[in-house]
């Protein structure tokens, strides 16, 4: 059994100008939920075995907030391939993990929701599907249990989806803003 889980990026700064969207960081409400998922992961008493993630300074900027709140720093190996990847492109990178049980990927959306929509078979025993369905919000954790014993194996339809946390479920004050 494998489990990959899938954090999005926090909320990214679109008040400070950057040359390139790469570059793009955190805003300080990004900041605040990624100390917040990274405390919730903790208390849940989630391990990982693998990081994997997009080199993109906001994913960076995230996975810092998140050990600030985890209590432990996890060094991630940098893949490129997930930068504003597609959920197949997402696919392949999960193909070629290491071995280990479970994993750790930071991305962005839209191919974070994408992978997951094509990885979690519709029906009543995904009712979290139809909320990423919807939206994967910033900050957002979405765990998949997938009956494999090499990532390689990992098909579409093939998951599970046991846990999804979203930094609106653990502050009023990281929900939806309003406009």
């Amino acid at each position: 059994m494998k489990t990959l889980t899938l954090l999005r990026h926090a909320k990214s700064g679109w008040d400070d100008p950057v040359a390139r969207d790469f570059d793009r960081g955190l805003n300080d409400r990004g900041k605040r939920g990624a100390r917040l998922v990274g405390e919730h992961l903790r208390d849940l008493g989630l391990a990982f075995d693998v990081v994997v993630s997009s080199p993109a300074v906001r994913c960076i900027d995230t996975l810092d907030g998140l050990w600030d709140g985890y209590g432990e720093v996890l060094h991630p190996v940098w893949d490129r391939r997930v930068y504003l990847a597609s959920g197949a492109t997402l696919l392949d990178v999960v193909h070629d993990f290491p071995e280990a049980d479970h994993v750790l990927m930071c991305g962005h959306n839209p191919g974070l929701e994408d992978l997951i929509l094509m990885l979690v078979p519709d029906g009543p025993d995904n009712p979290f599907r139809d909320e990423v369905e919807e939206k994967l919000p910033t900050a957002s954790v979405a765990e998949l249990q997938i009956d494999v014993a090499d990532w390689g194996d990992v098909k579409v339809n093939s998951a599970r989806f046991t846990r999804l946390v979203r930094p609106r479920d653990l502050s009023i004050e990281l929900g939806p803003e309003k406009h």
